[in-house]
């Protein structure tokens, strides 16, 4: 390794311009990294400037308690200049002896996922459901036969977009061993739910009683 910390600058960015370029493109707007020369204590390098920093901006590496035998530190949390929070994860980058010359922070800012999760929280949060009403669904065929199927898929490892006409068959026949297709409009709807034609359906159903 060589002392000129001009040196070291270039060579930080000659070996990790592109990956930062390469890791703020795929977090689109919300990942910014940050290349520091450790010489220098400097910042040498920016992709997706979201913290208002400028080249040559001094490291502040005491931030992330770096010491020279450190990896990878975090992730860590800090408060950005306009009240977000950032989530950062730091990787210490080495010469060719293995002596650590730079550092390379990716801050991802967060407000929007937490934003996001409260508005998930707010609409799919436990708190507020309350058991089925008797008095409406005593008799609810339709949740019956979803339950069925979804049970039976899950035992079969199979999605419902990926049924062959013999997984419908046996799907079929597997409902109506259960009763499903005594309930009024049974068969409309079990049609419906396997992107099936009701003549199908009811084509598989007389083959399966003339079996029985």
């Amino acid at each position: 390794m060589t002392n000129n910390k001009t040196t070291n600058a270039e060579t930080l960015k000659l070996r990790y311009a592109a990956v930062a370029d390469g890791i703020a493109l795929l977090f689109s707007g919300y990942a910014e990294v940050v290349i520091h020369d450790l010489a220098s204590q400097s910042v040498v390098y920016l992709a997706n400037n979201i913290s208002k920093r400028r080249l040559g901006d001094a490291s502040a590496l005491e931030e992330v308690d770096f010491n020279q035998t450190s990896e990878v530190i975090g992730p860590y949390e800090k408060l950005n200049w306009d009240g977000q929070k950032i989530r950062s994860t730091s990787v210490v980058l080495r010469d060719d002896t293995g002596e650590a010359i730079g550092m390379l922070c990716i801050n991802m800012s967060i407000g929007a996922f937490e934003a996001a999760r409260d508005m998930l929280e707010l609409f799919l949060g436990s708190n507020k459901i309350i058991p089925q009403p008797d008095i409406l669904f005593h008799d609810d065929w339709q949740e019956r036969i979803n339950t069925f199927i979804h049970s039976w898929l899950k035992e079969q490892n199979l999605s419902i977009g990926i049924l062959t006409h013999a997984n419908k068959r046996q799907l079929v026949e597997a409902l109506f061993h259960q009763g499903a297709f005594n309930g009024k409009s049974a068969a409309n709807y079990i049609a419906n739910v396997l992107n099936m034609g009701r003549a199908t359906v009811f084509k598989y159903l007389k083959e399966i009683k003339q079996q029985a």
